[in-house]
């Protein structure tokens, strides 16, 4: 059995790397493409980038930008961020990336998904699901566009939608615990873990190896992803790229085994 992924994931607004809080309170952390490189000679398992702004600006991925990280990327690359069509996806993957992120347009669109799996493979074809409780129960709900659009949809379900549809992977990302640095929401992961049999990534929340650790161990992720545990370092989050290193990675198995 593979180990999980321990996956860095990076926040890209008009071209600059920034982390954000519950999808709000965006901090700037620096350039792209110097923490992709940072994070190359830290030989990370996997790289996740995600275009916040593209969508909600309603505009194309930035090809270029695109085209600059795949090449500086020296680990498996997941790009995210305004890509609403299959021929969008096709030509992303034609420029070097391994994954491509899609999320409002699949929620919207669901038949994106078979889609862009008959382009590029089910394998490319990673769903994020955004999701923070919502209403009077507290429910988990999807929410779109940087978590400013509710969608009224259980995360569950559509987990359970895009796996039926080809999709080959699905990273569930809680907004409550975005950039909080206090755990991931493990109910949330679990639910979602148990109800699809493709890989699942939890992203939002962590703030140390430990709970890298939990989510891997309590949930039986594929991939735990985070942004601030990667960019920050202190309790007054200093900006410093950083990532386990080979010793901490066992350490985090062997709480997992």
């Amino acid at each position: 059995m593979l180990r999980p992924r321990i996956i860095p994931c990076l926040l890209v607004r008009n071209g600059g790397l920034i982390k954000t809080v519950q999808f709000g309170d965006s901090k700037y952390v620096g350039d792209p493409i110097n923490a992709v490189r940072i994070f190359n000679e830290k030989e990370v398992d996997e790289l996740i980038v995600l275009d916040i702004s593209a969508t909600t600006g309603n505009r194309e991925p930035d090809y270029n930008l695109i085209k600059n990280l795949a090449a500086e990327c020296r680990m498996p690359f997941c790009y995210g961020g305004g890509v609403t069509t299959a021929d969008q996806l096709q030509y992303i993957v034609s420029l070097g990336v391994e994954k491509v992120a899609i999320s409002a347009a699949a929620i919207k669109n669901p038949d994106l998904i078979s889609q862009a799996a008959s382009r590029v493979g089910n394998q490319s074809v990673v769903i994020v699901i955004d999701v923070k409780k919502a209403g009077i129960l507290r429910r988990h709900e999807i929410f779109i566009h940087n978590g400013k659009v509710k969608t009224g949809m259980d995360p569950v379900a559509f987990a359970e939608t895009a796996e039926k549809l080809g999709a080959g992977e699905v990273v569930i990302n809680s907004i409550d615990r975005d950039g909080c640095m206090k755990g991931y929401d493990l109910n949330l992961v679990k639910k979602v873990r148990e109800a699809v049999s493709l890989p699942v990534t939890a992203l939002g929340g962590a703030g140390s190896l430990d709970d890298l650790a939990q989510v891997i161990k309590g949930c039986g992720v594929s991939g735990a992803a985070a942004g601030s545990l990667f960019v920050f370092k202190g309790k007054y989050r200093a900006v410093l790229i950083n990532y386990p290193s080979a010793v901490e990675k066992d350490k985090i198995f062997q709480i997992h085994r």
